[in-house]
């Protein structure tokens, strides 16, 4: 992979890099912020906003940071829109994220999602774990505690 790789991060990846600042899919995503190129689309924008509107993140993340999170988003990354649909994902959910990375000439795609990772290469795409990913792209990683 390219050293300053173009990533399609998943829902959960982004809920989870907001949610623990210092765990692998907060290193991964601003890793990329960093040296390469975070692409969404308004639908990938849209689905975060909606998940951490739910009520059961509202207790960890407040509106305002919330707001702040999702304006950075729309400020660092590329918005890119959809050309060409695509029906490859077991869960017709997470085409959203195929056809993101089709469209924006991502290099991979980046979440936990077994539905996505099963389908990795696609179309020369790949789809990596945030762990997986930081391998790739030789980031260190904190040491367990012994």
């Amino acid at each position: 992979m390219r050293s300053n790789p173009r990533c399609v991060f998943d829902t959960n990846v982004l809920v989870s890099a907001l949610l623990f600042d210092t765990g692998e899919p907060a290193r991964a995503f601003f890793a990329v912020l960093q040296d390469g190129e975070v692409i969404v689309s308004a639908d990938v924008v849209s689905e975060v906003s909606e998940v951490l509107g739910r009520k059961k993140f509202r207790r960890y993340v407040g509106e305002e940071q919330r707001e702040r999170f999702l304006q950075g988003l729309l400020r660092e990354a590329t918005l890119v829109e959809i050309q060409e649909t695509v029906q490859a994902c077991r869960d017709p959910k997470d085409d959203t994220f195929l056809e993101l990375a089709v469209n924006g000439g991502a290099d991979c795609i980046v979440s936990g999602d077994e539905d996505l990772l099963i389908l990795s290469p696609f179309r020369g795409i790949d789809i990596l774990t945030p762990s997986d990913f930081l391998d790739a792209m030789a980031i260190s990683k904190p040491e367990p505690d012994a």
